[in-house]
């Protein structure tokens, strides 16, 4: 396990929010260190540091140095900012390096499953962490559990997982990653009446017919008469007698 130091500041007025904002404005991040039946102590660190620090191991053995004294600590908690994800708080816990102590580790997948390469399978990691009991010189850096050999329907479980002189806390039968079959996609049949939605409407069709016929049976109708009126249907026009001289 790394052990590594950091310096740290003391301050005062733990918890006004003003105080507490200048400190991040200025890079400084406050954090509190407690345990082993001492007394809790205000402190802040450099934002940069520890930063640096977690990308390489977040359960490194920290020294942290500051006007109050040493203290062998280790980090139990990290609060973010919910929109930007920066810090805003670290918990700092004494521990001492001849108890052991429960942390988090992660759990790194590495391989390519046989469901995947070979079925078209997915794999689906569902404990990213596991919580094991450790001295704290022993603490993994991370736990690589191997999926090469895994097919479809398939999983490793904590019981699965080799953890060193770690003691894993977990239930042995947690499934930590799975194979699963690739989810089949619906595909869903047209409705008869959408199917036909292309072909022309019949209303539009026999509306045409309607309006050749009509064009027709005016194009068929004798023309009025010279004083407008219209001869009666099936009788003949009658003639008038010429005049006698």
């Amino acid at each position: 396990m790394k052990q590594t130091m950091i310096s740290a500041e003391t301050r005062d007025k733990a918890g006004v929010r003003g105080t507490l904002s200048a400190f991040r404005a200025g890079g400084r991040i406050p954090a509190v260190i407690y345990g082993l039946d001492k007394t809790p102590v205000s402190i802040t660190v450099d934002e940069k540091a520890m930063a640096a620090l977690i990308k390489a191991d977040p359960n490194a053995i920290i020294t942290i140095k500051s006007p109050g004294g040493d203290d062998t600590v280790i980090i139990k908690a990290i609060q973010r900012h919910p929109v930007t994800d920066k810090y805003r708080h670290f918990d700092f816990q004494r521990i001492s390096l001849t108890e052991k102590i429960k942390v988090k580790v992660h759990v790194k997948i590495v391989g390519e499953a046989h469901g995947v390469k070979l079925q078209g399978g997915m794999v689906e990691h569902t404990m990213r962490e596991v919580n094991v009991m450790c001295l704290p010189t022993e603490i993994p850096h991370e736990i690589e559990l191997d999926i090469t050999d895994l097919h479809i329907n398939t999983s490793l479980r904590v019981k699965d997982i080799k953890a060193g002189k770690a003691e894993l806390l977990d239930a042995p039968d947690q499934i930590v990653v799975s194979i699963t079959a690739p989810k089949e996609e619906k595909v869903e049949e047209p409705v008869a009446g959408a199917a036909a939605a292309g072909a022309q409407p019949e209303v539009i069709a026999k509306g045409k017919k309607e309006e050749g016929e009509e064009g027709a049976a005016g194009a068929a109708k004798p023309a009025a008469g010279k004083d407008g009126a219209k001869p009666a249907a099936g009788k003949p026009e009658e003639k008038k007698p010429a005049p006698k001289k």
